[in-house]
């Protein structure tokens, strides 16, 4: 028995909403955006056949929450890498908690999603196109409609069976209807914000199809030899955001956005702060690229935790 809580997704799925998980991830923005966010590139260990991976951040502000991520990446997991969230105190450095399992890392994703959408995509954006029928798409469509009105939700991926369950699944659980589409060009070119979900290591769709004032969100392959992305995009983007610069340069590979491309990339958190580092025009095409904020996972874990002491 222990003096501590810890929770598993059971816990988490039974205690959530996308409105939540939106509003603690602002929060860490906010934080970001105050200096008092301290959010450092992830790090691997070498583990025999697999590394575990590290993400740690210290929110001082308002939050108040230190801690870390860890996942395994040994390919006898497959899908079901193990993941532990531990919780402390910023000030004090006391243990708030434990959080076992895939939710909180997906939700967090999302919630970072939504967060970008809301700074970035239009304010009138009537529908919603979701590349990717899995995991991380669910909680970005959770979260993209607890930031925005969509009047619906256009959902593709290659497996038919996929597409479906997800637009479902998805269905119940947001307001706008969801849709399943056998073709991947009118989910993009009806999409008032597109967000790519994909583990594709080639482009997903044509940047041709992309019509002015579309806000797109990449959470896949962002390299320059593999990218879910197509490069056209970049050029074409007006404004260029992601949520940590710093994860991004310390990448060992060449990024999807270089060069003098490399110069306009900013931070989520000063878009936030500076609405003229974002959208300035309603035919602005935004480009946000997910490489997640570390710290995000603590501070929302935290809100969690709280639920149960």
């Amino acid at each position: 028995m222990t003096d501590f809580p810890i929770l598993t997704d059971g816990d988490i799925y039974s205690q959530f909403d996308y409105e939540g998980v939106v509003d603690a991830i602002r929060d860490a923005f906010a934080e970001r955006a105050a200096g008092t966010l301290e959010a450092p590139p992830r790090w691997h260990v070498d583990a025999g056949e697999g590394e575990l991976v590290f993400t740690a951040g210290a929110a001082t502000g308002s939050a108040n929450a230190a801690g870390f991520r860890v996942y395994e990446t040994h390919p006898e997991s497959g899908d079901g890498h193990t993941e532990l969230v531990a919780v402390f105190d910023a000030t004090t450095g006391a243990f708030a908690g434990l959080i076992v399992g895939h939710a909180i890392g997906g939700l967090r994703t999302g919630g970072i999603g939504g967060v970008a959408i809301d700074c970035l995509a239009r304010g009138e954006s009537e529908t919603l196109g979701v590349l990717g029928s899995g995991f991380q798409a669910r909680a970005q469509v959770g979260a993209a409609c607890a930031v925005r009105d969509f009047e619906e939700v256009l959902v593709y991926s290659p497996s038919d069976e996929s597409r479906e369950s997800f637009a479902k699944t998805a269905d119940g659980e947001v307001e706008p209807p969801v849709r399943a589409v056998d073709d991947p060009e009118p989910v993009v070119c009806e999409a008032d914000a597109l967000v790519c979900a994909t583990n594709s290591e080639k482009p997903v769709f044509d940047a041709d199809w992309l019509e002015s004032g579309t806000h797109v969100t990449t959470i896949g392959p962002r390299f320059d030899d593999a990218h879910e992305l197509p490069l056209g995009v970049v050029d074409r983007a007006d404004v260029i955001a992601t949520d940590s610069l710093p994860q991004v340069e310390d990448y060992d590979r060449p990024y999807i956005v270089a060069g003098e491309d490399r110069e306009r990339l900013v931070e989520l958190a000063d878009a936030l702060e500076d609405p003229g580092l974002g959208r300035q025009r309603e035919d602005d095409v935004t480009l946000f690229c997910s490489v997640g904020l570390a710290g995000t996972e603590v501070i929302l874990g935290t809100r969690f935790l709280e639920r149960f002491a």
